[in-house]
C-alpha cells in the first residue's frame, strides 16, 4: 500500500472519534440530508463486490459524515485464524465525507448516492442509532459473507430506524447467491475458481437477502415508504472508465495448461503430486467445515471432487499394494460420478469440469495400471 493512502487512512481513523463524539450532541436542521452511498468495484480481492455506506450531511451544523461498516484491524492477534474461523471483530467507523470521497477518487472507484426521503425526526433517529452503535458493544460484530456485511448492516440499521422490514430485496429473487456472485469475478479467474470450490450448500440457496451493494442500490429504486418512493433518483458522484486487469497467470489458459500437462505427461510422479494437492485441499475443506463459523463453508460437496480418500490411493500405491490401490481408485471414481450428478444444475459446473475430467483421467490411469498387477488366483 502506498504511503499517501496509508496517511489518508490514518487521518480518517483519527477523525472518526472526533466526529462520533460531536454527533451525540447534534440536532439536525431541516436542511439535513441522509443518503446511501454505493461504491464501485475494484480489482483487489477485498473490493470485488463494492461497498455500502451511509452519509449524513447538514451544512447548517457544518456536519458531513460517512458511516462505514466492515472495518477491521490487520494487527489483530492471530488475525488469519480469527478471519478463517469467523470470529474476527469488524466495526463501524466514521469519517468526513471529503476524506471518504478522496479515498475512492484515489482508488478510481465509482461512487453513487441515493438520498432517502425521510422526515427530520427519522433522520435524527438514524444519526442517534449510528452514534450509539459507535459508543457501545454494537460497534463490533462478526462478519458473515451473506448475513452480516457492510451492506446488510446498513439495511439493518435503517430498518431499525423505520421500525419495520421496509428495505427488502426487489431483484434477482430467483437466483442463487452463487449465481449472483459469478459476474463479479469477471477477469478474476482464480478468485472465481476459489470461491466455487470452497463454498458449500448455503450459497446454492435462493438469494432472498440483500447482501451486495448494487443489490441494495437497485432495490432502493423500487421501495416505497408511506406511499412515496423511499429514495430520490440515483446521483453519480464519481465515475471512472472500467479498467480490465491484465494478468499473464490469472486466467483460464494457465488453468487448462496445468491440468493438460498433468493429463498428457503420463508420469507417475506427476500424477501423485497432483493427487496429493487435490486430497490435501479436500482435507482443508473438511477442516473448514467443522472449524469455521462461516456457514458458507459448511456442507461442502466439493469434497467429492477433492476427496481426502485419494490419500489412501497414494498410500497403497507407495506400499505397492495393487489390490487396494485399484479398489480405492475405483471408489474415488464413483465419488466423482456422484459429484457430476450433483453438479448438473450448478452454475459452477463449467469452471470445475477440467478438474473433474483430470481427476477421472488420472485415477482411471492408476486403476488400469494396478488392475493388471493384481494376481489372479485359480
Amino acid at each position: 500500500m502506498k504511503a499517501p493512502l496509508l496517511k489518508k487512512i490514518f487521518v480518517c481513523i483519527l477523525l472518526s472519534s472526533v466526529y462520533n463524539l460531536s454527533a451525540q450532541d447534534i440536532l439536525l436542521s431541516k436542511n439535513a440530508h441522509v443518503s446511501i452511498l454505493t461504491c464501485g468495484t475494484g480489482n483487489e480481492s477485498y473490493s470485488l463486490f463494492g461497498h455500502t455506506a451511509i452519509r449524513i450531511s447538514d451544512l447548517d451544523n457544518n456536519f458531513d459524515v460517512v458511516y462505514n461498516y466492515g472495518n477491521f484491524d490487520f494487527n489483530t492477534q492471530n488475525f488469519v485464524l480469527k478471519f478463517t474461523k469467523g470470529d474476527l471483530d469488524y466495526s463501524i467507523t466514521n469519517n468526513r465525507y471529503v476524506d471518504f470521497l478522496g479515498q475512492y477518487n484515489y482508488e478510481k472507484r465509482d461512487v453513487y448516492e441515493q438520498e432517502l426521503n425521510l422526515p427530520l425526526e427519522l433522520k435524527q433517529e438514524l444519526l442517534e442509532n449510528l452514534a450509539k452503535s459507535m459508543l457501545s458493544d454494537e460497534r463490533l460484530y462478526q462478519y458473515k459473507f451473506i448475513d452480516n456485511n457492510c451492506t446488510s448492516k446498513v439495511v439493518d440499521v435503517i430498518n431499525k430506524t423505520l421500525k419495520g422490514n421496509v428495505i427488502t430485496k426487489k431483484t434477482s429473487t430467483n437466483q442463487t447467491y452463487r449465481s449472483i456472485l459469478f459476474p463479479y469475478f469477471n477477469n478474476h479467474f482464480y478468485e472465481k475458481l476459489g470461491t466455487s470450490i470452497v463454498f458449500g450448500t448455503k450459497v446454492d440457496q435462493v438469494g432472498t437477502k440483500i447482501f451486495l451493494p448494487f443489490e441494495l442500490q437497485e432495490s432502493l429504486k423500487h421501495i416505497r415508504y408511506k406511499n412515496q418512493p423511499l429514495c430520490k433518483e440515483n446521483k453519480t458522484i464519481l465515475n471512472f472508465e472500467e479498467e480490465t486487469p491484465a494478468s499473464w497467470w490469472n486466467n483460464s489458459y494457465t488453468y487448462l495448461f496445468i491440468l493438460g500437462f498433468v493429463t498428457l505427461i503420463n508420469k507417475r510422479s506427476i500424477d501423485y503430486i497432483y493427487l496429493s494437492i487435490i486430497s490435501l485441499l479436500g482435507l482443508l475443506f473438511v477442516f473448514l467445515g467443522f472449524y469455521s463459523f462461516h456457514q458458507e463453508l459448511e456442507y461442502n460437496y466439493n469434497v467429492l471432487l477433492f476427496s481426502p480418500f485419494i490419500l489412501g490411493v497414494l498410500y497403497f500405491a507407495k506400499t505397492k499394494n495393487s489390490k487396494w490401490t485399484y479398489k480405492l481408485s475405483v471408489f474415488n471414481i464413483l465419488l466423482l460420478i456422484v459429484y457430476c450428478g450433483l453438479m448438473l444444475s450448478k452454475v459452477h459446473l463449467l469452471i470445475v469440469s477440467p478438474i473433474l475430467l483430470t481427476n477421472l483421467f488420472v485415477l482411471s490411469r492408476i486403476a488400469i495400471r494396478n488392475k493388471k498387477r493384481i494376481p489372479i488366483i485359480i
